[in-house]
């Protein structure tokens, strides 16, 4: 699967994709207000009968009850927008994805991260138009929307499928019937023999809990707990090594700037095909960061006889759950998932990739430029020359 999506990535970022664009999703950074205005224009622009095209566009429930954006408004200015005008919540992008052709976002690398995790499967194109903070997803200059949507409806996109990581939440389950080993004493359960090992007819140790699909990377660590963690790292069917750290980071190729740099992670292009393991806070010396083949499923695991239990989040988050105290206010509840002894999360390569819309004209060269601008990579006074 990991071979087959890097296979197509190729060969969409080499052609442009026609698309037909009917219903168009707009994602918005929420908690900035002077986005409100900006969406607002958006809309009215995409709902215009000029554009030839009568476009269905899904803007966030929250924002469309902002004063400043004021559906009504939009209208009473164009009448063929009723009807066209439309509001989503989480539940929509997360249970019909295929109602969307096109998505846009307004805002951030952080607001292409929540695009990322409203499509839980089948992400359509999104083209992201640059007004936060970081820029490494966010290519488009949202001064020049108009052209810039006009030539992507009209003459097509290139698009980067970005690997994406599902990981499964496995709970362990209690034994039925006690072992008893030839002392006479009962067998203690042992996560690396219960993973390594083949389980064989009832004898089924951990059940699914949960799935996502994430674009940046998956970390345990120790949550609220004082003492560090202690985390079984196994790589298919073999135990690569025990870690004692506040927690491990195993990212994707676009998450390598994020955490996985602050923990002292190697950076990675996004075109490359790489899982990448960095430990935070080791309690050893010797823990480097190690770079993995794409096809490897990693499995991360509490063992039996920790201490305590470890936390897991998901791209930062498990879900937001916005709280509206006034319009001027928005504040969320980050929610992680508690890994107790015995549990643990496989990640792998996903089938849904991230459809992420090329700038015109820049590939690889581009990514070189984000980091220079965005983190100084490399970045110092040049040495003087010897003068004569």
């Amino acid at each position: 699967m990991a071979w087959n999506v890097r296979k197509l990535s190729k060969r969409l970022g080499s052609i442009k994709l026609k698309l037909t664009v009917k219903n168009v999703l707009l994602v918005t950074k929420a908690q900035d207000e002077s986005l409100v205005k900006l969406t607002k224009e958006l809309t009215r622009w995409l709902l215009s009968t000029d554009r030839g095209t009568l476009y269905t566009v899904y803007v966030e429930e929250m924002v469309g009850k902002h004063p400043d954006f004021n559906g009504s408004d939009l209208i009473d200015e164009e009448p063929s927008a009723d009807g066209r005008l439309k509001y989503w919540t989480s539940k929509l992008p997360a249970e019909q994805p295929q109602t969307f052709d096109f998505a846009i976002t307004l805002g951030g690398d952080g607001t292409v991260l929540y695009t990322s995790w409203l499509f839980q499967r089948i992400v359509p194109p999104v083209l992201s138009f640059s007004l936060g903070s970081l820029g490494f997803l966010t290519k488009f200059d949202f001064s020049n929307y108009q052209d810039t949507l006009t030539t992507a409806f009209r003459d097509g996109v290139a698009i980067s499928l970005r690997l994406r990581f599902e990981c499964t939440i496995m709970r362990s389950n209690p034994r039925r019937v006690s072992v008893v080993g030839t002392d006479g004493n009962v067998v203690k359960k042992d996560l690396v023999e219960e993973l390594v090992g083949e389980e064989v007819g009832d004898t089924l140790t951990h059940t699914p809990d949960n799935v996502f699909e994430i674009l940046n990377d998956v970390v345990v660590d120790r949550g609220p707990n004082p003492t560090m963690s202690t985390i079984e790292l196994f790589g298919d069917d073999e135990h690569f090594t025990t870690v004692q750290a506040d927690g491990i980071c195993i990212s994707t190729p676009t998450g390598s700037t994020a955490y996985n740099l602050a923990a002292g992670g190697a950076l990675s292009h996004p075109e490359n095909p790489v899982i990448l393991v960095t430990a935070i806070c080791a309690h050893t010396l010797s823990f480097r960061p190690i770079i993995l083949p794409d096809t490897i499923v990693l499995r991360m695991g509490v063992p039996y006889d920790a201490r305590t239990s470890s936390w897991a989040s998901f791209d930062g988050r498990e879900r937001y759950i916005y709280i509206r105290f006034s319009f001027l206010l928005f504040v969320y509840l980050r929610i992680r998932v508690e890994l107790h002894p015995g549990d643990y999360v496989t990640v792998s390569a996903s089938r849904y990739p991230f459809a992420n819309v090329l700038p015109p004209g820049r590939r690889s060269e581009d990514w070189v430029q984000s980091i220079s601008k965005t983190l100084h990579w490399n970045s110092r006074q040049r040495q003087k020359a010897f003068t004569k």
